[in-house]
């Protein structure tokens, strides 16, 4: 452990997590946004299923760990959602039991302090023939459509308002944009720096809308060690210095 302490910020589910910070991710571009604070930190792991996340839940999320997360993002579904197997093998989970395990993953980091907020994403859309493209020979038939994502996203979205848990409904958010089969996904599931864009874009509008104590969106938080001081750049009156502890101009996207 380091200090500062900073709130910390939990991602938390499958490959769409476990890669957020690979090829302009999501979380990558979240902790740049988040720099001095807040710290980022993923609990992410390829191919699971809200099965075997709830198996976990007490590892990942102690109930008597001394510092808790201010902020869990959580994400499964798009595994869960996947056909099943004739084998009985592999990450389906029915309908029934994904949404029940979703209500054990909420009511766990619920119950982890009164100031744990958190924000479900539902199960984006794929690009169905791009997926076909991208399969390899390694895999036994791949049972993924749009149409089941479609279902899984919409069980996680009336869970959360059942439960009054902020929502980010990722199947429609990434088809708002035109392109968003080419632009979205670089294997048609897995998101390109594109779909990242729009991730961050919906945590960010839910973050700066929430009515939550203390505020968790970027520009309401505090920056470490943001005082004025004689070592920073001097300024071209040659008198004082220049304080850069807000500065944002080497981002691609200026985010609100």
């Amino acid at each position: 452990m380091v200090g500062p302490q900073r709130p910390l910020f939990v991602l938390f589910g499958s490959s769409i997590v476990q890669l957020s910070f690979s090829n302009g991710g999501w979380g990558a571009i979240l902790s740049d946004i988040y720099a001095r604070k807040a710290d980022i930190i993923t609990r992410g792991y390829y191919g699971w299923n809200s099965r075997r996340a709830v198996q976990v839940l007490d590892q990942v999320f102690p109930k008597d760990a001394a510092i808790q997360p201010s902020l869990v993002i959580v994400y499964f579904g798009g595994n869960d959602s996947m056909g099943a197997h004739s084998s009985g093998l592999g990450p389906h989970v029915p309908l029934p039991e994904y949404i029940e395990n979703m209500r054990k993953i909420a009511i766990h980091l619920k119950n982890l302090s009164d100031k744990t907020r958190i924000i479900f994403l539902s199960c984006p859309p794929v690009n169905e023939a791009k997926l076909r493209e991208n399969t390899s020979s390694y895999f036994s038939e791949l049972v993924r459509t749009n149409e089941l994502c479609r279902m899984y996203s919409e069980a996680c979205i009336d869970l959360c308002r059942e439960m009054d848990i902020k929502v980010i409904d990722l199947w429609t958010a990434m088809q708002k944009r035109e392109d968003w089969l080419n632009a979205c996904f670089t294997d048609g599931v897995h998101l390109s720096a594109e779909g990242s864009k729009v991730v961050v874009e919906e945590i960010l509008k839910v973050l700066k809308e929430a009515e939550w104590e203390p505020m968790l969106h970027w520009k309401s938080m505090p920056t470490e060690f943001s005082e004025d001081s004689p070592y920073d750049l001097v300024a071209s009156d040659g008198k004082t210095t220049i304080n850069p502890s807000e500065w944002t101009f080497h981002r691609e996207i200026q985010w609100d």
